[in-house]
């Protein structure tokens, strides 16, 4: 299938619709940053065809011309019923959110409610590269607790780093990664429990960025504000890398009940910055997208073992651990004996662009993260050219 003015069945894998020459005729970062020459497995941006609903929805609304300024809570709701409904999580209350521009900008926001210039953030390396890059613009300091080796959270790392940070001057905040990106690691409730009770014996404020949560096995995913504990934390969430809506801008910020007043001096200008039709895409997605969705896991779930076969036949010594979560597979190339930096051998020699492991922090020297959200062709393509170049 890859006709685009037909919608594509809810148990159709999305990943399958499109072919490369189509999505060479995309103009978004993925396929502009690189010749043609090149394979984009790198920004995380899915190479799919959007959720009917979803288009249906957004061609209603520039066809009404309702292209003004984002109001209303139906983007919140839509979020609290899909929360109950996928996760079990009924006590998302639609009066302790608010719309923000999109969630690294909501990230930015609550640390700015929770921290001050100069104080140190927490972060789990190796970690989404724009925590590093946005935290330096906002002058706070970027404090690692890296992962184990098992790519989970190491609590008594965390323990130790909220300790030596807490003791200097100023305020302390942990800017929680669930599911975590690049590893895929879905947090457990025993996990997100432990870093609650950590977090309130040493006063440190947790701010999670909770984008992929719609990616991860709805019977597994737990909501850091759905855990004992959590009052005082502030969540981030949308419809973006679930559906695909990375250029349709719209998030929430969701405060725990002990965060309520802080999330309400959120200043008001902050809610200019979202886009209307975007939050009209990303509630439709909500509402009306699901079956779409979980076509989109069982094809991701599919990629998975696909890149661990071609793996395990062409490039044996790169080590990867299938992720429970997201559309990203952390590869240990460190055997490949290629240097901290392998992703620019593969760019060069194998024409396959990868994110750059040393970009995530501590731990990502000698990997490189690939996009899974693509046809499985495109998967296949890439694990053997990148083969063939050594």
């Amino acid at each position: 299938m890859d006709s685009l003015s037909e919608p594509i069945a809810e148990n159709v894998d999305p990943l399958r619709a499109l072919t490369l020459d189509t999505l060479r005729r995309r103009t978004s970062m993925k396929w502009l940053a690189y010749p043609e020459d090149v394979l984009p497995l790198w920004v995380a941006e899915l190479d799919v065809p959007l959720a009917e609903p979803i288009i249906q929805a957004v061609t209603d609304a520039v066809r009404l011309g309702d292209t003004g300024y984002a109001a209303g809570t139906e983007y919140a709701t839509a979020l609290a019923d899909f929360a109950a409904k996928r996760w079990g999580w009924h006590s998302l209350a639609v009066e302790r959110t608010a719309i923000v521009p999109d969630v690294m900008q909501g990230v930015v926001e609550m640390l700015k409610l929770v921290t001050g210039p100069g104080d140190r953030v927490v972060v789990n390396s190796p970690v989404y590269p724009p925590f590093y890059m946005f935290l330096k613009n906002m002058d706070r300091q970027v404090v690692e607790a890296p992962l184990g080796a098992d790519h989970r959270i190491d609590l008594d790392v965390l323990a130790d780093t909220f300790r030596t940070a807490t003791a200097a001057c100023g305020r302390v905040a942990y800017l929680l990664c669930s599911p975590h990106n690049p590893t895929g690691t879905v947090h457990t409730e025993a996990e997100l429990a432990a870093v609650a009770r950590l977090s309130a014996e040493h006063g440190v404020r947790v701010v999670a960025d909770e984008i992929h949560a719609p990616l991860a096995p709805p019977d597994r995913y737990v909501p850091y504000l759905s855990v004992p504990g959590t009052a005082d934390g502030l969540s981030l969430m949308s419809a973006s890398k679930g559906w695909n809506l990375a250029g349709l801008k719209a998030a929430l910020a969701i405060a725990g009940p002990a965060a309520a007043e802080e999330l309400a001096a959120l200043p008001e200008e902050v809610s200019h910055g979202p886009s209307h039709v975007g939050v009209i895409a990303h509630t439709a997605a909500l509402r009306e997208g699901v079956g779409w969705l979980d076509a989109l896991l069982a094809g991701l779930a599919a990629n998975r073992r696909l890149l661990a076969d071609l793996l395990a036949e062409h490039l044996p010594a790169v080590r990867y651990t299938p992720a429970e979560s997201t559309y990203l597979a952390w590869l240990d190339c460190r055997d490949l004996g290629l240097g901290d930096r392998p992703a620019a051998y593969f760019l060069d020699r194998a024409k396959v662009a990868l994110t750059c492991g040393v970009d995530f922090g501590t731990g990502g020297a000698g990997h490189a993260r690939l996009n899974l959200g693509t046809h499985p062709d495109i998967v296949t393509d890439a694990i053997r050219r990148m083969a063939a170049s050594l």
